[in-house]
C-alpha cells in the first residue's frame, strides 16, 4: 500500500492530473489529483472486489484529501440491492449485474449504470495444513459441495484424499462468488448445500478454514495470496490436469473453470459528479499499482484499453 500510495503522490495518476509540484489549475472534472476535487462517493458489493476499491480508496485520497470515499461490502447480490435502490454511487461486483432480477429492478427505479471491468480472480478451494489435499477435480468439489450432499469426509469420495470431518465455509447467498461458484462447480446457480458456515465476508472465512482442523471452503484469491502462511491451496482438474491459481494461471485463463472478471458499476447520474469520474478514471489508469496493492490479478492490456474506452477515459 505504501508503495501504491507513493506511486499516487508521486503524479502518476490518471487523466494527466497535475501533481508533484506543477502549478496548473485543476478543473475538477477530469483530473485524480491535485486536491481540489471535493464530495462523497458511496461503494458496496463484492467482497472480493473489495480490497482493490480499498486499495484505490487509499491512493485515490491520498491525492484528493477533499473526496471522502466509503467502501461497505455486503457482497455482490446486496451491493446491487442498494444500488438499485440510489444508495450508492459505484457497485463492485464479482459478476455480471443479473439480467432477469437486478436489471429490471434498476431499470424500474430509473437506474442507469455502466460495467467497467477492473481486475480478474480466481475462486480459490483452501483447506487447512493439517488438511492435506494437493488437489481435486470438479466433479469431487461437487460430490463435496452440491446440494443434499451428505459427504462428510474427503476419503468417502475418494480413499486417497484424506480422512477427517469436515468444516466447510463458503459465501453466503448475496455472494457473486457463491453464484459463479455453484453454477461453475455444481452446474446450476445457487445449487448449493446448506449445511456451511457462511459469511459474507472472506476474512470471516479464511479464519474459519485456519482454525478447524477439518477447514474446507472457498473465497477470492487476494484472501489466500494475503493469508497463504495460514492455509493449504488446492488445485483444481477440470479433466485437463491439475492447476492451481496464481497470478500467471488466472491471467492466462489456465485456472478453469474458476477465474473471472472483476467489476464496477458507476451509476450514470454519479458519473457526471467531477469526484467520481475522476476515480473511475484513476481505476482504469492505474489498475496495475492498484492491483499489486491489493494482490488481485490485473486487467490484461486489452482489458484495460477496453476498460478507458467505456469510460471515455
Amino acid at each position: 500500500m505504501r508503495k501504491l500510495l507513493a506511486f499516487a503522490a508521486c503524479g502518476a495518476v490518471a487523466l494527466g492530473a497535475a501533481a508533484c509540484g506543477s502549478d496548473d489549475d485543476d478543473d475538477g472534472g477530469s483530473g485524480g489529483g491535485g486536491g481540489d476535487l471535493s464530495g462523497t462517493i458511496r461503494i458496496d458489493g463484492s467482497s472480493t472486489v473489495g480490497p482493490f476499491a480499498q486499495a484505490a480508496q487509499e491512493a485515490f485520497q491520498g491525492e484528493n484529501p477533499g473526496v471522502r470515499i466509503t467502501v461497505a461490502q455486503s457482497g455482490t447480490g446486496g451491493g446491487f440491492e442498494k444500488f438499485c435502490a440510489g444508495e450508492t454511487d459505484i457497485s463492485n461486483a464479482s459478476r455480471p449485474i443479473d439480467e432477469e432480477e437486478e436489471v429490471p429492478i434498476c431499470k424500474k427505479e430509473g437506474i442507469k449504470y455502466t460495467e467497467v471491468q477492473v481486475a480478474n480472480d480466481g475462486i480459490s478451494i483452501a483447506t487447512n495444513p493439517d488438511l492435506a489435499v494437493d488437489c481435486m477435480t470438479v466433479e469431487q468439489l461437487k460430490e463435496v459441495w452440491q446440494q443434499g450432499s451428505k459427504v462428510t469426509q474427503l476419503s468417502e469420495i475418494d480413499p486417497k484424499l484424506p480422512d477427517g470431518e469436515l468444516s466447510l465455509f463458503g459465501p453466503g447467498t448475496d455472494s457473486g462468488t457463491f453464484e459463479f461458484f455453484t453454477e461453475e462447480i455444481n452446474g446450476e446457480e445457487g445449487n448449493s448445500r446448506k449445511d456451511y458456515q457462511p459469511s459474507e465476508d472472506d476474512n470471516v472465512l479464511v479464519q474459519g478454514v485456519a482454525g478447524e482442523a477439518g477447514g474446507l471452503g472457498y473465497f477470492g484469491f487476494s484472501y489466500y495470496e494475503q493469508n497463504q502462511d495460514k492455509l493449504n491451496l488446492v488445485g483444481v482438474d477440470d479433466g485437463n490436469g491439475c492447476v492451481k491459481p496464481s497470478m500467471e494461471t488466472i491471467a492466462s485463463g489456465e485456472y478453469k473453470p474458476l477465474s473471472r472478471p472483476l467489476f464496477m458499476y458507476p451509476s450514470q447520474e454519479a458519473l457526471k459528479r467531477p469526484e467520481v469520474k475522476a476515480f473511475m478514471d484513476y481505476v482504469v489508469e492505474n489498475y496495475q499499482a492498484i492491483s499489486e496493492a491489493s494482490a488481485i490479478v490485473p486487467m490484461s492490456q486489452e482489458q484495460a484499453d477496453q476498460a478507458k474506452s467505456t469510460l471515455g477515459s
